[in-house]
């Protein structure tokens, strides 16, 4: 078959050059072109992966006029997200968004509207849903190990976003200091802050585990650290009809977990009417208790299945068979993890507890 034609727009967040290493690997699908403004931003993109200089690009119009593209990996700044959809939706192309969705419910659904009457999708992909250990966890759940969810308790980060590039290069603290001032991560305006960094994980995943339902309100606080404009620790509590869960974004654990799992541990624990799963990122065991073998016991994770072992492999089996895509990467699941986000940042402004948000 021909190969899917891959774009790259935008190298704002650093994992664009994870999601080129897949498609690179990807014996069904090449790199066609990449775009950034700053052509500084692609160097290490077009050397690790010799991408030739004509396929290069720093004004968008010239690149997209260089396709037909068959799909688009679009990592721009999060206030970015809507305007850049819209602009992509027009060259007739699956979209394929690195998180967070967006910074607000209703940029999500002008991002979903741009993609309305054509027979393109819109993909949001979640790092996590990719973590053995929490697809475990997705199972175990979904053949009632624990009974009924009730609960979900959510803690991630790493030490910042400025600390490791794409592969997980590590930058040198001296470095992450001088970079503050510059870098969108740490602008308002630009969407940045550890929760809408990682907030929508929690409340993304969260959302897949509780097959869809909502929480009726969201109750969230945030630290307030002199001369940094956003946050760098976030705790939101979710009350469903069923019971609350928490949800806690920080940047500044000891330690970033896919090297050394700081304390407290990143991930998630699930507490259930009849018992509870711990699932750690990226851990090669899941640990349970259930009502007949309250002993807590490991259960090692299960390989993630072939056409699912990462997000890009997923996505183009996906494509090449006509089936849209589902759990944490459907942007109707999406929404509503945006709506707990969206209220979560209200409540942090206003200092008290709301309704979710439409």
């Amino acid at each position: 078959m021909t190969k899917f034609r891959i774009v790259g727009i935008s190298f704002d967040h650093m994992h664009m050059g994870d999601l080129l290493r897949m498609v690179d690997e990807h014996p069904d699908a090449e790199i066609a072109a990449i775009y950034d403004p700053d052509r500084k931003k692609m160097q290490n993109a077009v050397e690790t992966f010799a991408i030739p200089e004509e396929l290069v690009f720093t004004d968008f119009d010239t690149c997209m006029a260089a396709g037909p593209y068959d799909m688009a990996l679009m990592c721009a700044a999060t206030a970015g997200h809507a305007d850049v959809t819209e602009r992509l939706a027009t060259h007739n192309l699956h979209i394929f968004v690195e998180k967070p969705f967006a910074t607000s419910a209703d940029d999500a659904r002008r991002m979903m509207a741009a993609m309305e009457g054509s027979s393109k999708q819109l993909i949001i992909n979640w790092p996590l849903r990719w973590v053995e250990s929490h697809v475990t966890a997705k199972r175990l759940i979904d053949e009632g190990m624990v009974g009924d969810l009730r609960e979900i308790h959510f803690y991630d980060g790493n030490r910042g976003p400025l600390y490791h590039l794409a592969d997980k290069v590590e930058v040198s603290p001296e470095e992450v200091e001088r970079q503050k001032t510059d870098s969108w991560w740490y602008k308002k305006a630009s969407g940045g802050g550890a929760l809408l960094d990682y907030l929508g994980y929690g409340a993304t995943l969260g959302t897949w585990y509780m097959d869809g339902e909502a929480p009726t309100e969201v109750t969230c606080v945030v630290d307030e650290t002199p001369g940094i404009e956003v946050d760098q620790h976030a705790i939101a509590v979710c009350r469903y009809t069923h019971g609350l869960s928490k949800m806690e974004t920080r940047w500044g654990t000891f330690t970033d977990p896919w090297t050394t799992q700081p304390q407290p541990t990143c991930g998630f624990t699930f507490i259930g009417t009849d018992g509870t799963i711990a699932s750690p990122d990226y851990a090669d065991h899941v640990t349970a208790q259930t009502r007949t073998n309250p002993e807590r016991h490991a259960i090692p994770v299960d390989p993630l299945p072939t056409g699912e072992t990462n997000a890009i492999e997923y996505v183009l089996s996906c494509l090449k068979h006509g089936t849209p895509v589902a759990g944490p990467l459907d942007p109707a699941l999406c929404l509503t993890a945006q709506r707990i986000v969206d209220t979560a940042v209200q409540s942090a402004a206003e200092k008290r507890t709301l309704k979710l948000l439409p």
